[in-house]
């Protein structure tokens, strides 16, 4: 099993992706950053919830 992805290259995965501009995708920032877009989902979730934010609308 590959090691997990630091900490630090998430947090700074999640801050673009948050502050992503008009017509760019978590897919095409996933693609960018060589992640998979389920787990930039994930990561922003997790994010979410770490930050107090935790939202119910799936």
């Amino acid at each position: 099993m590959p090691a997990p992805y630091p900490q630090e290259f998430r947090e700074d995965v999640v801050r673009v992706a948050r502050s992503r501009e008009d017509g760019i995708t978590i897919a095409q920032i996933a693609k960018d950053f060589g992640v998979h877009e389920m787990t930039l989902h994930k990561w922003i979730r997790q994010a979410d919830i770490d930050d107090g934010n935790s939202r119910q609308d799936s």
